[in-house]
């Protein structure tokens, strides 16, 4: 039997489809990828916004029709978000969310077996258990992403996450370092801690995740740790000092942002301001004793309300941090939020070239902090392979480098001294393994 997974959205569903890949091979079924014949089709569907919702139904569609005998199944975050919606989806044989993960493959074989059409979307409940799906192996990333945690407490206006993971659930800490040990010993190097808030982790069970980093960095054979996404409110500067200490914590933070004007924050429902953002980037700075640190982050453009005054002071906040990297996304108003009903929603068209005009700013900012860097020296984990001897990868800051490292190979880190940056990625000097 052939399966064929399609995913989209974050970090986490990558984790999720990794795992539910591996229960399917271990179930005597040949993954294989997307565009190739499959007697089954799985979309882990994402849900942030409608056009997610449509690539999930275009994608079913074109598999039904092209595979009119195969199973497909939607599963994720749109089905758990608009379950009757999804329902009505019928080139899905299989309708399921974000709960109870490794009944899909039951479900499978049922519908396999001459099961008629099966829609089990079970709501989130308070109280409920983290699902454990650990994964031992990532075929095509050579570095290993570890859900740690699942669900979202906050409200912000513009999101549908809450709806569709759930309230915050924590994975054991003995759990995350058993799976930690397991990846060390298949050779991974680097781990990166994947939630859908990260700083929320602990909070139902009584640690935290400083506690967490500590924990995983005393693990043998992880040599760089890193961090998803985090609120910078949810960061306490006892908590800040931890991390620092934590050498094998790569010290790049993506702190969510999303806007850099104090009106529309507060309209966003963001529980801080931009002079609260800023004493945070600070306190990680001063915590870092002069040491280089990063800080990458997401910012929308185009909220309901939002002025071409609040945009262009959005704009300047981006200059005033010094961010690594910002992805910079027209706001999509989202069925089901509190802010898809706001007054004064922007044009698409006015969305479109905000985000251009916010975009180029930020690569102006993107290529102020690589110019800052030149000449100094990281380590690179090796990624892709371009040639025999040249790679692609990232130092500790998330610097995109391009190395020539003869005698390496893909997941090995190796000291580096950056260049110049070519738009692209900062040509790179080997300067040995590490």
């Amino acid at each position: 039997m052939r399966v064929c997974f399609y995913t989209l959205g974050c970090k986490v569903n990558l984790n999720e489809t990794e795992a539910l890949e591996q229960l399917f091979r271990r179930s005597g079924f040949t993954v294989v990828p997307d565009g190739q014949p499959a007697d089954v089709y799985i979309v882990n569907s994402c849900t942030v916004t409608n056009f997610g919702d449509q690539k999930s139904r275009k994608w079913l569609r074109h598999a039904k029709r092209e595979n009119p005998g195969a199973v497909t199944v939607l599963t994720g975050c749109y089905p758990q978000a608009f379950p009757e919606q999804a329902a009505g989806l019928l080139e899905a044989d299989l309708v399921c969310g974000n709960t109870d993960r490794r009944a899909i493959l039951d479900h499978v074989m049922q519908l396999l077996n001459g099961h008629e059409r099966i829609v089990a979307v079970t709501p989130h409940t308070r109280g409920e258990a983290f699902e454990e799906m650990p994964v031992d192996r990532f075929e095509t990333h050579t570095r290993a992403f570890i859900k740690v945690e699942d669900g979202c407490n906050r409200r912000c206006a513009y999101c549908i996450i809450p709806k569709a993971r759930g309230p915050v659930r924590s994975r054991p800490i003995s759990s995350i370092l058993a799976e930690l040990r397991q990846l060390a010993g298949a050779g991974y190097r680097e781990v990166v801690l994947s939630a859908i808030s990260l700083p929320s982790y602990g909070t139902d069970t009584g640690t935290d995740l400083y506690e967490l980093v500590e924990q995983c960095a005393g693990v043998e054979g992880i040599q760089r740790i890193r961090l998803g996404s985090l609120d910078p409110d949810m960061l306490t500067p006892e908590g800040i000092r931890r991390l620092a200490a934590v050498d094998k914590l790569c010290p790049q933070f993506h702190l969510s942002l999303q806007s850099g004007c104090d009106a529309t924050l507060r309209r966003m429902r963001r529980p801080y301001t931009t002079a609260q953002y800023l004493d945070v980037v600070r306190q990680l700075r001063q915590a870092y004793a002069g040491r280089p640190v990063s800080f990458t982050t997401d910012c929308i453009c185009g909220f309901p309300g939002e002025s071409e005054e609040d945009f262009v002071r959005s704009c300047g906040f981006l200059e005033e941090v010094g961010f690594l990297r910002v992805h910079v996304f027209p706001y999509s108003r989202r069925e089901g939020t509190p802010a898809y009903d706001f007054p004064q929603q922007v044009h698409e068209r006015e969305k479109q070239a905000r985000s251009r005009r916010m975009h180029d700013r930020a690569e102006e900012v993107r290529r102020a902090v690589l110019a800052g860097l030149e000449g100094s020296e990281d380590q690179v984990l090796l990624e892709t392979p371009v040639s025999a001897t040249v790679f692609t990868g990232y130092t500790r800051l998330y610097v995109p480098v391009s190395v020539s490292a003869p005698g390496c190979a893909a997941g090995d880190i190796v000291r580096v001294r950056l260049g110049r940056y070519d738009g692209a990625r900062v040509q790179a000097a080997f300067l040995g393994r590490v």
